[in-house]
């Protein structure tokens, strides 16, 4: 079947990789599909597609509720001969369901993380007749699943769990330690993620302070880009540890990354299932991470990877040390994660899931 794969943003955000990725997958075993979005903001994903040989077609959307929009969706969904449409997020689940309504093709929805749908009673209803006008929802995480069903009031059979997945790349370590002036002696923590404050990089930094007299060859890098980016800066210096923590921004060789590193924190506050942990698992790197979204379900309720409570850097401080100080307990946690990324959390797991979806909807 053909499929149209919607989505409102096309940043390097985790919903727009996990499209990309899925798109990719179908694709291969036979599925061919089309990537809208409203607006060419940044193109991320538009290369990202390119890789892989998959048309992004723009539709422009020029006010929050738009008529227009939903007819242009439809007609191109005519014109492609579109057989199902995939929504991510909240705008294009609404705008989606609309257009596959005036189209005659099934829709299905991807909720990945944000409640944005929920801040106003007009949200919830739109979304909520979006579900009604779907053949399937579908939830990255349990969580987030059960929040569509509490703000929604959703019967539990509605909405689906269906974890991400990505596909393992075996990488070496790149010159990032050479690069940060980290011997390698030294042990070098990765974060990935945007500068945001859900994401929980102050607690990290805050955590790092608390080691960093017992430890002094122990540097923090954290890949990703945001507007907390000066604002942590500014807090490492006052915690005396700027020269040991290294804001790298936006990067594309997080594989690499994660082959230098000794170790991966994730300190968010709220999470779906990111990407970037799968990543780290799939690494077979030890693991430390915020109780948060789907998280502690990808480590085993702890058994691939040490849990903390989010918002707590005293916490967080004490499992780092855990692992810096017990190489046997780090090598295993690290081995655990690494086989249970292959178990769950293959691309090619997730997207078989997604198939068995659109083969009922359809």
């Amino acid at each position: 079947m053909k499929i149209a794969h919607l989505i409102e943003t096309d940043g390097p955000g985790g919903a727009e990789r996990m499209l990309a990725s899925l798109a990719n997958e179908l694709q291969k075993a036979g599925n061919p599909g089309i990537v809208f979005v409203p607006a060419r903001y940044e193109g991320w994903l538009e290369s990202e597609l390119a890789g892989f040989g998959l048309p992004i077609e723009y539709v422009p959307l020029q006010k929050p509720f738009s008529r227009a929009f939903a007819r242009a969706l439809a007609a191109a969904f005519r014109r492609h001969n579109i057989a199902l449409a995939h929504s991510h997020e909240f705008t294009m689940a609404f705008y989606g369901a609309w257009a596959s309504r005036l189209a005659g093709v099934p829709h299905v929805i991807t909720m990945h993380g944000s409640r944005y749908y929920a801040e106003r009673w007009r949200r919830r209803l739109a979304m909520r007749w979006a579900v009604g006008s779907s053949a399937a929802v579908i939830a990255v995480s349990h969580k987030l699943a059960d929040s569509l069903r509490r703000d929604l009031w959703l019967g539990r059979e509605r909405v689906s769990v269906i974890p991400n997945g990505i596909r393992r790349r075996p990488a070496a370590a790149n010159g990032i330690r050479r690069e940060l002036g980290v011997g390698p002696q030294d042990r070098l923590l990765l974060s990935v993620g945007n500068l945001y404050p859900v994401k929980g990089h102050a607690d990290l930094v805050t955590a790092i302070s608390y080691l960093a007299p017992r430890y002094p060859a122990l540097h923090l890098a954290i890949a990703g880009r945001g507007e907390l980016a000066d604002t942590l800066n500014r807090e490492a210096r006052a915690r005396r540890i700027g020269d040991r923590v290294h804001l790298l921004g936006l990067r594309n060789d997080v594989a690499e990354l994660l082959a230098s590193a000794d170790a991966f924190v994730l300190p968010s506050r709220n999470e779906g299932l990111p990407l970037a942990l799968l990543e780290a698992m799939f690494a077979g790197l030890p693991i430390v991470a915020t109780r948060v979204g789907e998280v502690p379900a990808a480590l085993a309720n702890g058994s691939a990877g040490l849990l903390v409570e989010p918002a707590r850097p005293e916490e967080l401080a004490r499992a780092i040390e855990r692992i810096l100080t017990d190489a046997e307990l780090a090598r295993a946690l690290g081995q655990s994660a690494q086989h249970r990324a292959a178990a769950e959390y293959d691309v090619a797991t997730m997207a078989a899931r997604y198939q068995s979806i659109y083969d009922h909807a359809g």
